[in-house]
């Protein structure tokens, strides 16, 4: 009865939040706002419909490939290509993700069938990581970004990708099963699915694509709006006057990735106009912990997962962001 009522209680919320997403959207359509409302409110639409329209061509190709995971791929596919040793699973998982150039707000519907397809947990983690962090789209924009220099862009690669085989190693020893917030099922027979004429199963692909897509765009409005009423109400300004040491301005920074909910593919131009204010070692912080986790992304997760997995990856990455950047400082 619990479960019901939380899940009617986060749709009603949802339905909410899509209306106040049209109202303000209405306003980026030619609509004035009326005098008596508060400038701030004007910032609150423009940030949030510049996170939403970032993020919603990726949100589109992730449950598109999540639909032909569902109807395509079977779980022999899955277990022939997956290794059954768990370290080289999580390295494998990595190296996939690097290669694969997704969103972090994109790839959260293509793990959940990845682990429903039989993917371990752990793998599905290395994939999330690496994927919007060190894929050759956001290696080039962050060559890019600071001027044509590597520096930068192959530490973000190098540190993102240790920081990723470190996290899921420790999902592999922490966590069992496939940590579903409920019993997650196929619902398509593959066996049927292979009989099926061709065109059937392109429809069956985009019928699964489009539920997705309804399931999971609730929550990336949801995480849009929070992460534009934060910004909004609590102005950059104030964080970074807290950044006056090493230690806490990596966290600042850290903090800043997480709450701007930034495009990994555009967040290392945002870096870099920090460099004249913060080291290195911050905007290499900034750079990594922000594509891997961050506030809409969070909230993707729980609405698929279990808020203890969530919250323990959430600390887990957190962590070893903090710790491996602090040992590199002295070299940056």
């Amino acid at each position: 009865m619990s479960r019901i009522l939380r899940a009617n209680i986060i749709d009603l919320t949802g339905v909410f939040l899509i209306v106040v997403a049209l109202f303000l959207i209405s306003f980026s359509s030619g609509f004035a706002l009326p005098s008596s409302f508060p400038s701030s409110l004007l910032d609150l639409n423009t940030i949030f419909i510049s996170i939403l329209i970032e993020a919603l061509p990726f949100v589109l190709i992730g449950v598109l490939i999540a639909g032909v995971i569902q109807i395509f791929v079977t779980e022999e596919h899955i277990s022939r290509f997956i290794p059954k040793n768990r370290l080289l699973a999580v390295l494998m998982s990595c190296v996939v993700g690097a290669l694969f150039p997704a969103c972090e707000c994109g790839i959260v519907p293509i793990i959940r069938r990845l682990v429903t397809k039989g993917v371990p947990i752990y793998a599905a983690i290395g994939f999330m990581l690496t994927g919007p962090l060190i894929n050759p789209i956001v290696i080039a924009s962050t060559y890019m970004a600071f001027g044509n220099d590597a520096k930068i862009a192959i530490l973000r690669m190098g540190v993102g990708f240790v920081i990723a085989i470190l996290v899921a190693f420790a999902v592999s020893c922490l966590f069992k099963g496939q940590q579903f917030k409920a019993q997650v099922t196929n619902g398509h027979s593959h066996k049927k699915a292979n009989n099926e004429a061709f065109t059937n199963r392109l429809w069956s692909m985009l019928t699964h694509s489009i539920d997705e897509f309804f399931d999971m765009a609730k929550y990336l409005i949801m995480g849009a709006f929070l992460a534009a009423f934060v910004q909004t109400y609590l102005p950059a300004k104030n964080l970074l006057a807290a950044g006056n040491d090493p230690v806490s301005s990596l966290l600042v920074m850290m903090g800043l990735a997480y709450v701007l909910s930034l495009c990994s593919e555009a967040d290392a131009f945002i870096g870099a106009s920090f460099s004249s204010i913060f080291p290195t070692s911050s905007i290499l912080g900034f750079l990594t912990f922000g594509p891997m986790i961050d506030l809409k992304n969070t909230l993707m997760m729980l609405s698929v997962f279990r808020v203890k997995f969530v919250i323990s990856v959430l600390g887990l990455v957190a962590a070893s962001v903090f710790i491996i950047i602090m040992l590199l400082q002295s070299f940056l």
